[in-house]
């Protein structure tokens, strides 16, 4: 029951809010979106401590890569709801009606798509994914917004097809096999029985396919622009969250592959999409001059060092497990910040915000810290995922790979400091008196820091074994 409830609250909750008078109805809006994060996650914290039975022959299901998965958008959405509070005393977007059930739908969404063992509904879910973020996307109704929308919209749909044709060649390489069609632990079992030609098909559509919802280069080119004209709360949950339901989906296209045994197939190209997405983040990060396009390719090279990790295969994939924690909750964290300077200037171009640490004394610091928790530096948690993904490439005789993706995590370094360290530092045009920051803008972004710094320092017991069962599943073991 507590499998429906995930994603059947935020849907019901959002249609009522939809349908909210507007006398009052901003704050009405505001409070269930709050109280239905909130709920939600202690929903999530009671399948820690008790998981739930699978429901619908196997449809609904959660394994520890679902767990994990639904643990980092739930706790990702709770601090953007959190946001939202002092973000829409300050914004109207299109009334608060489209924008609160918006959000709650991708919480639905994200939920169905984390709890799904067939491989449709989980098609179905991350299509309903884009459905529910792309209205808010359209945020300042300019041409650039629009133009944004289009570009999500298209390059998404054609990924969502592709992604479709690998679930129809999945499920004709299933065909006369036993088991129950497209349920992904019947399909583990049998995998060695499955037609080794429509699994490759299948593998390579499902790659491409949830690989351009992830954002890996070259099917990448919708998020600089989504990203950059979003507002920055919407950013932060596509960052963290949509990509990490993409990757899920890669994920399990992966699990029958290895489980077939065509896993010298499948890791090659997986550590070329790795290396690819790197490189291209790394060309477009020199030079930037907006913050949120340059999480934008931030993004862009964290995709491809998840992929990376599945494709070294062994540690690797708790590596890759864990960065997806990491990642998503780094993000979250750099995009709400990048919406208090919005918020405060007008703008996420760096030549309008220079000296932030004196003019926003706590986000210019959290602007700051991200940028080092982003890059991967020590201690914080995406250290410690990275460092786990490069000791996978040295382990597997492949050092060549760690010190090509060494250089190209320099080289982003670099590029992202440039600007970060320019918007803190800068001398500004005019004044740059501090002002008061709004605690309801704060308080999400430093929850998500303080997170991100934990998981550098320690990872919880409960936590490293789930993250260890999800990295056996890909094929993989813990360190």
């Amino acid at each position: 029951m507590r499998l429906i409830v995930l994603f059947a609250l935020p849907a019901i909750v959002g249609a009522i809010m939809f349908r909210v008078p507007a006398h009052h109805a901003g704050r009405v809006r505001v409070g269930a979106l709050v109280a239905t994060a909130a709920a939600h996650l202690a929903l999530v914290a009671s399948l820690w401590v008790r998981p739930a039975a699978p429901l619908f022959h196997g449809w609904l299901a959660l394994d520890a890569l679902g767990l994990v998965v639904l643990t980092v958008a739930s706790v990702l959405f709770f601090a953007t709801a959190l946001y939202a509070v002092g973000y829409l005393q300050r914004e109207r977007p299109r009334g608060g009606r489209v924008f609160v059930t918006g959000l709650l739908g991708f919480l639905a969404a994200a939920s169905l798509v984390a709890a799904s063992q067939h491989l449709a509904l989980l098609w179905v879910g991350m299509e309903a994914t884009t459905l529910s973020l792309a209205p808010l996307v359209f945020h300042r109704h300019d041409r650039r917004s629009l133009e944004a929308v289009w570009k999500y919209l298209v390059i998404s749909s054609v990924g969502i097809a592709l992604a479709l044709l690998g679930i129809f060649f999945l499920a004709t390489a299933q065909s006369g096999v036993g088991g129950r069609p497209l349920i992904v632990p019947d399909l583990l079992s049998h995998a060695r029985q499955l037609h080794p030609a429509w699994v490759r098909a299948a593998f390579l559509f499902l790659l491409v396919g949830f690989g351009t919802k992830m954002g890996l280069a070259p099917m990448h080119t919708w998020k600089p622009d989504t990203y950059g004209e979003a507002p920055s709360l919407v950013g932060g949950l596509m960052a963290g969250a949509l990509t990490s339901c993409a990757f899920l989906g890669v994920a399990r296209a992966t699990q029958v592959v290895v489980a077939a045994g065509l896993a010298p197939f499948a890791q090659p190209v997986l550590i070329g999409f790795g290396l690819l997405s790197l490189g291209v983040a790394a060309v477009f990060v020199i030079g930037q001059s907006d913050v949120k396009r340059l999480l934008a390719y931030s993004s862009v090279e964290h995709m491809g060092l998840l992929v990376l990790g599945l494709g070294l295969g062994g540690v690797g994939a708790y590596g890759t497990v864990l960065h997806v924690v990491n990642n998503g909750l780094s993000k979250g964290w750099l995009f709400l910040v990048a919406g208090n300077v919005v918020l405060a200037t007008g703008s996420s171009a760096a030549a309008a915000n220079r000296g932030l640490v004196r003019h926003l004394p706590v986000s210019g610091l959290l602007l700051v810290l991200g940028l080092f928790a982003v890059t991967g530096s020590p201690p914080f948690g995406l250290f410690l995922s990275e460092f786990t993904i490069l000791r996978a490439a040295v382990g597997a005789g492949h050092p060549w790979i760690a010190g090509a993706v060494l250089l190209l995590l320099a080289i982003i370094f670099v590029g992202m400091a440039a600007l970060v360290l320019e918007m803190a530092l800068g001398e500004p045009e005019g004044g740059a008196a501090p002002v008061r920051e709004n605690r309801w803008l704060l308080v999400g972004p430093l929850a998500l820091a303080a997170a991100v710094l934990l998981l550098g320092v320690y990872i919880p017991a409960p936590l490293h074994d789930v993250m260890a069962r999800a990295a056996a599943g890909l094929g993989g073991s813990a360190p």
